[in-house]
């Protein structure tokens, strides 16, 4: 996990979208990017909703504003968390690449086609065959020296 190139830690920054954006992109999670609106979910700050100012890919973590503490010497720094422990409530999608990736993944496109067009291609796909169950092979117990009352 900590020798990964950039484009594989790229993908384990993904948090879970809001109900809202789970229904209008159809897709469940997606990398944190910065000046996306998150509200954290665990720990001391949850509850809290700011904007994600920075991505730390080397460590982990992202900072989201307003999330600070206050050190001995009374300076403030901002405090790091794990993607997984925050929500995404807003999307950048100022960037043609997200856009195409929520494409890709059929978000935008299903958000769009009106509802009886989906159910339609539901029923056109072709069903699975139903498996059958496999029964275990009856073994006969091999003995390896004669019994009593058996000749060689």
């Amino acid at each position: 996990m900590h020798q990964a190139p950039p484009n594989e830690r790229y993908k384990r920054f993904s948090a879970p979208l809001s109900p809202k954006l789970k229904e209008s992109h159809n897709t469940n999670s997606v990398p944190v990017r910065t000046s996306d609106t998150v509200k954290i979910t665990r720990g001391d700050r949850k509850g809290f909703e700011g904007k994600v100012s920075r991505v730390d890919r080397k460590k982990y973590r992202i900072f989201v504003e307003g999330v600070t503490r206050e050190k001995v010497d009374g300076t403030t720094t901002l405090i790091p968390i794990h993607p997984s422990k925050v929500m995404i409530t807003r999307l950048n999608l100022d960037d043609k690449w997200r856009r195409k990736m929520l494409e890709r993944k059929g978000a935008i496109e299903r958000a769009k086609m009106p509802e009886e067009k989906i159910v339609e291609e539901e029923a056109e796909a072709p069903k699975k065959e139903a498996k059958k169950k496999r029964t275990p092979r009856k073994t006969t117990k091999k003995s390896g020296g004669t019994q009593i009352g058996e000749k060689r």
